[in-house]
């Protein structure tokens, strides 16, 4: 019978999953809903964890095989000054390399997004030189956040998968750098198909390559992480909430955000409180708007939440000012807890919501945000129509996996 039980072991498929670290992001928890819905009777699956950090370390399946840390690939992400006292000297100085690079490769209106960008590519491209092949090989590997370098160049594997979770037509990189990469993958999967086709805009010919596996949800789990006591204490305040949880960055539009709730407060709607879940180099610009603007207390910044549920749960509105996104996993979450949804007209909204069904698409700016806010604000039917809609849909999307494991196979 050990014989029988150690041959079947050995006939489950070997996977490699790959990703930078575990902070609160819509990637780190995307991943964590498709680790608890993978079959791990049939396949074995490593997790190789660049940096070992962040608060949604704490949720990975017990099923999964977290690796050692590989010191090397820890100094992506930190400053450059923790590499050094760290004693990755020669990391240290690819990444002042790669940033004075990427600095001068072009000009960018808004130089913290591009050439920034463009820093992660040069120092993944830079850094593989001088990071060994892991030594087991596996039968797929997924490289689930970009840049995908590491994974394409240092890990054996007889198929490899790369992800796509954002809009590569807004995206400032070096368009033919990265092609080399993804040349190197035999499956490119993208989140929805909107971001498939904006991706097919940037590389055309690497259509053959392209699946769809949508982000996958567990409507069971954000529902259970919901119940949680409510942060709003709504019986003690007539307070009117909305929340939106992202990273603090340009693209996420909380700019927009603070300059919309200033103008309806100026119509009278003062009421309005407007609470932001994440965390991002963003932050200070953010905090010198919201003074500017005497909204200390009326925009609040609440930093990282590993369990943002309650808060959407409990909102009177769920609103996602972003100017770009590939499928914001935080819109999908709203609905599932069947909240009225507000999101800007980025390219890829209309695959998001189903507008005046599932919640309403604005226009991408301050007085779009603003005139919708204050319609959801005055309107209850609107708000009631839209949470019926909701409550009949079924956001369980397990299927997805078989996309994947068709491929495995």
């Amino acid at each position: 019978m050990s014989n029988f039980i150690e041959w079947g072991s050995m006939m489950k498929k070997n996977i490699l999953i790959s990703v930078y670290n575990m902070e609160i992001g819509g990637i780190e928890r995307s991943l964590i809903n498709m680790l608890e819905n993978f079959n791990f009777d049939q396949y074995n699956v490593d997790l190789l964890i660049f940096h070992h950090t962040g608060d949604l370390l704490n949720l990975i399946p017990k099923q999964v095989n977290i690796l050692p840390q590989i010191g090397e690939l820890s100094v992506f992400r930190k400053p450059i000054s923790q590499c050094i006292r760290e004693g990755y000297y020669l990391f240290s100085l690819l990444r002042v390399i790669s940033k004075y690079a990427a600095k001068i490769r072009g000009s960018f209106k808004h130089l913290n997004e591009g050439s920034g960008y463009i820093q992660m590519q040069l120092i993944l491209k830079y850094a593989s030189y001088f990071i060994p092949v892991l030594e087991k090989a596996y039968d797929v590997a997924i490289s689930f956040s970009w840049p995908h370098d590491i994974l394409a160049n240092k890990v054996k594997a007889r198929k490899k998968i790369a992800w796509i979770h954002t809009d590569y037509s807004k995206l400032e990189i070096d368009n033919q750098l990265d092609l080399s990469i993804w040349n190197k993958f035999d499956y490119i999967a993208s989140v929805s198909d909107t971001c498939k086709d904006s991706f097919l805009c940037k590389y055309p010919n690497l259509k053959d390559k392209v699946i769809v596996v949508e982000n996958i949800t567990s409507p069971s789990f954000i529902k259970k992480m919901a119940k949680e006591e409510s942060p709003f204490h709504k019986s003690r305040d007539q307070i009117f909430h909305i929340v939106s949880v992202g990273r603090l960055s340009f693209v996420k539009g909380y700019d927009l955000a603070v300059e919309a709730l200033k103008v309806l407060h100026e119509r009278g709607l003062t009421n309005i409180k407007w609470y932001i879940i994440g965390y991002g180099g963003f932050e200070n610009e953010l905090k010198e708007l919201i003074a500017k603007n005497n909204l200390k207390d009326h925009f609040i910044l609440l930093g990282k939440k590993t369990n943002p549920y309650p808060y959407i749960n409990e909102c009177d509105l769920y609103v996602q000012p972003s100017r770009y996104e590939g499928k914001a996993v935080t819109v999908t979450e709203a609905k599932i807890l069947g909240k009225p949804i507000i999101i800007t007209n980025y390219p890829t909204a209309k695959s998001q919501i189903d507008h005046g069904v599932e919640g309403v698409i604005c226009e991408l700016n301050v007085q779009g945000l603003a005139n919708e806010i204050e319609k959801f604000y005055h309107n209850r039917d609107l708000k009631e129509k839209l949470i019926h809609n909701l409550k009949g849909k079924d956001f369980n999307n397990h299927d997805e996996l078989e996309k994947l494991y068709k491929i495995i196979s």
